[in-house]
């Protein structure tokens, strides 16, 4: 199982570091029941692992439950006029919302 993860990602990651003072900090990715395709993405910032979690990078963290949902992704930082966030280029999802953060497989 594998996350290809950009360098506009770990870049932000980075940058959250730095500004938090954080040197351990991480993306954590969750994927959950819910949203309007059936599963969504869950993004948040921890410096904390657990015993089942998998760790891509020094710059990302999973669950093994999430983790077959998103094998094989590429998580990308995009930054445009409208803001900016997280995205998940997910080749497993058949579909998924104008959100983006909602898809199903």
């Amino acid at each position: 199982m594998s996350l290809i993860i950009d360098d506009s990602a770990v870049k932000r990651i980075e940058e959250l570091r730095t500004a938090k003072k954080q040197d351990d900090l991480m993306l954590r990715i969750t994927v959950e029941g819910g949203g309007c395709s059936g599963f969504q993405y869950k993004f948040e910032l921890t410096d904390e692992t657990g015993d089942k979690d998998l760790t891509f990078g020094n710059s990302v963290v999973t669950d093994d439950i999430s983790m077959p949902f998103i094998d094989g992704s590429k998580i990308i930082f995009k930054q445009d006029l409208i803001g900016s966030d997280f995205v998940i280029e997910n080749p497993n999802a058949q579909s998924g919302c104008g959100c983006g953060t909602s898809f199903a497989i």
